[in-house]
C-alpha cells in the first residue's frame, strides 16, 4: 500500500498541467531524435539539457523533460532501422535484423505497428516491475561486481555465434573486429596509445555514432547506389500500416520473455539497451528451433529486440535513481542533469525527494501511453519513405549523417573516418558478414575491459576471482552452453538424419 500511495503522489506530480506538456513535448521530440540516424537519445538529452536548464524549471519538471525524450527516442529508433536499415543507436541494431526485411517485401506499416505495440508492452511491463520489485533489484545490482560484468559480457558475446545469420564463424570473426575497435585509444590503466597511428583524433578511442553510421548507413547508401545501376532495389507495395491480431497473438509470449529479459539486463549497470536487445534475440531465436525465419522477417525477431530494449530503458533507470550509477549511457547523461539540479540520486532519493523519483515513474507511464497514441497514426506517413525515389532519398541519408557525425565534435576527421568506415562495411556486406556483431563487439569490448581491469586489481592479478562464486559460475557454465551445444545439436541432428535415410534405404 506504500507503494501505491507514494506512486499516485508520483502522479499528481506529472499530471499538472506542466509536466503534462514537458512530458508530451520530450516524447515528441524523444521520437524525432530516435528516427535520425546518428542522433539518438544521449545527443537528444544533451541539445535540451542547456535549455532546460537556462529557463529555469524545476529539478522534477527537467527530469521528466529528459526522460521524455530518452524513451521517446527509444521508440523512434525503430523509424530508421526499420525503413533506412540505419539503427539510431545500439539498441536499435537487433530491430535491423528482422525489420529491415519486413519492409523490403512491402510490410513497412505492419513493422512499424508491430514494433510500437510491443516498444510499449516492453515499457509498460518493465515499469510494473520498477514498482514492484525496486528494492529487490537494487540488492541485486549491488551484488554485481566487476567479475560478475566479465563473465556477463563474455555471454552476451557467446550468445552472437548463434544470435546472427547463419555462419557463426563470420559471426564471431565481426565481433573480433568490434572488440579491436574497442582498445583503439590511450589505454585507461596505463595511458599507453594504443593503435591511434599517431592521429589525435584517436587519442579518445573511435566514437560509436561514427562507427555505426558509417558501417550502417554509409554502407547502406552503397547498396542503394550498386543496387539502382544494377537496376535492383526496387521496393513493394507497402501493406495497410495496423498490426495484426494474429501477430499479437504469435508475439505475446515473446513479448513477456523480452521484457524480463530486458528489465533485469538494463538495471545491471553499464549494460542497457544493446546487451538487452541481443540477449533476448538469442534467446527467441534458440527457442524458436530449426523452423523460423529470423532474419528474413521474422515477427518475434521483431517483437524480442523492441520489447528488451524499451525494458533495458525503464530498468537502467534503478541504478541511476536508487544507486546514484548510471546504467547505461543516456542515463550518465541524467544523473548528470540531476546533479545539475543540486539533486543527488542514491538510497535516500525516494525518502528525501519522493516528487521527483516518484514524478519521474509517474510521468513514464504517461509518456509510453503517449507515445503510442501518438505513433500508431503516424505509421503510415513513416512508411512513405520507402515510397521516396532513390535520387531523393539517398541525398536526404548523406546530408543527415554529415550534419550528425560533424555536430559531435565540428571535426572534418569525423567526417573522412565515417566514409572509411563506410567503405569497409560495405565491403564485410559482399562478403556475407552481419554488421550487428561488429557494433555489439565495440559497445561490449569497453565494458568488457574496464571491469576485468578492475577485478585483477581487485586480486592482484588472480584470474580466479572470475569463477569464485555461483553467479560466475553460472554465467560461465551458460557461455560454455550457448557454444556447445548448438554443434552437439547439430551432429545429434545430422545422426537422426542419416539414420532416417538408412531405415528407408533399408524399408
Amino acid at each position: 500500500m506504500d507503494v501505491l500511495s507514494t506512486l499516485a503522489g508520483g502522479f499528481a506530480v506529472a499530471l499538472t498541467p506542466m509536466n503534462l506538456a514537458l512530458v508530451l513535448a520530450g516524447c515528441f521530440f524523444g521520437t524525432l531524435m530516435g528516427a535520425l540516424p546518428g542522433i539518438g537519445p544521449i545527443n537528444g538529452i544533451a541539445i535540451l539539457l542547456p535549455l532546460a536548464y537556462s529557463i529555469g524549471l524545476e529539478p522534477a519538471s527537467a527530469i521528466i523533460l529528459l526522460a521524455g525524450v530518452y524513451y521517446g527516442a527509444e521508440y523512434g529508433g525503430r523509424i530508421s532501422s526499420i525503413l533506412l536499415n540505419v539503427p539510431g543507436d545500439a539498441g536499435a541494431i537487433m530491430t535491423t535484423l528482422d525489420g529491415h526485411p519486413m519492409a523490403k517485401r512491402g510490410e513497412g506499416g505492419r513493422a512499424l505497428a508491430l514494433s510500437a505495440v510491443s516498444s510499449f508492452a516492453g515499457s509498460m511491463g518493465a515499469l510494473l516491475l520498477l514498482v514492484i520489485f525496486t528494492p529487490l533489484l537494487t540488492r541485486l545490482a549491488v551484488t554485481f561486481g566487476p567479475a560478475e560484468f566479465v563473465a556477463l559480457m563474455v555471454f552476451a558475446l557467446c550468445c552472437l555465434a548463434s544470435m546472427v545469420g547463419s555462419r557463426p564463424v563470420k559471426t564471431v570473426i565481426g565481433a573480433l573486429i568490434g572488440l579491436a575497435m574497442a582498445t583503439v585509444g590511450v589505454d585507461s590503466g596505463t595511458g599507453v596509445l594504443r593503435f591511434t597511428f599517431g592521429l589525435t583524433s584517436l587519442f579518445d578511442g573511435i566514437d560509436f555514432l561514427v562507427v555505426v553510421i558509417g558501417m550502417f548507413a554509409i554502407s547502406e547508401i552503397l547498396l542503394l547506389v550498386e543496387h539502382h545501376y544494377g537496376g535492383g532495389g526496387r521496393l513493394e507495395k507497402v501493406s495497410k500500416s495496423f498490426v495484426k491480431a494474429a501477430d499479437l497473438v504469435a508475439v505475446r509470449w515473446t513479448v513477456l520473455r523480452s521484457t524480463l529479459v530486458g528489465f533485469v539486463i538494463g538495471v545491471l549497470p553499464g549494460t542497457g539497451a544493446s546487451v538487452a536487445s541481443a540477449v533476448a534475440y538469442g534467446t527467441e531465436k534458440r527457442m524458436a528451433g530449426e523452423h523460423n525465419e529470423f532474419g528474413n522477417g521474422d515477427v518475434r525477431g521483431l517483437a524480442a529486440p523492441e520489447a528488451a530494449n524499451n525494458a533495458a530503458a525503464v530498468g537502467s533507470m534503478v541504478p541511476m535513481l536508487t544507486l546514484g550509477i548510471p546504467g547505461s549511457g543516456t542515463t550518465a547523461i541524467l544523473l548528470g542533469a540531476l546533479l545539475l539540479f543540486d539533486v543527488t540520486p542514491g538510497p535516500l532519493l525516494f525518502s528525501q525527494k519522493p516528487d521527483i523519483a516518484w514524478g519521474l515513474i509517474a510521468s513514464m507511464f504517461v509518456g509510453n501511453i503517449a507515445l503510442l497514441v501518438m505513433n500508431l497514426p503516424l505509421v503510415g506517413i513513416f512508411v512513405r519513405m520507402l515510397s521516396v525515389r532513390q535520387a531523393y532519398l539517398v541525398p536526404v541519408i548523406v546530408m543527415l549523417t554529415f550534419v550528425g557525425i560533424y555536430s559531435i565534435h565540428g571535426a572534418s576527421f569525423d567526417l573522412f573516418f565515417m566514409i572509411l568506415l563506410g567503405v569497409f562495411g560495405f565491403l564485410l556486406r559482399k562478403l556475407g558478414f552481419s554488421l550487428a556483431p561488429v557494433i555489439l563487439g565495440l559497445v561490449l569490448g569497453e565494458v568488457l575491459e574496464d571491469n576485468l581491469r578492475r577485478a585483477l586489481s581487485i586480486s592482484a592479478g588472480d584470474w580466479g576471482i572470475l569463477f569464485n562464486n555461483g553467479v560466475t559460475l553460472t554465467l560461465w557454465i551458460l557461455s560454455l552452453a550457448v557454444l556447445v551445444l548448438p554443434l552437439l545439436l547439430g551432429r545429434w541432428r545430422r545422426r537422426q538424419a542419416a539414420l532416417k535415410r538408412e531405415e528407408a534405404v533399408q524399408g
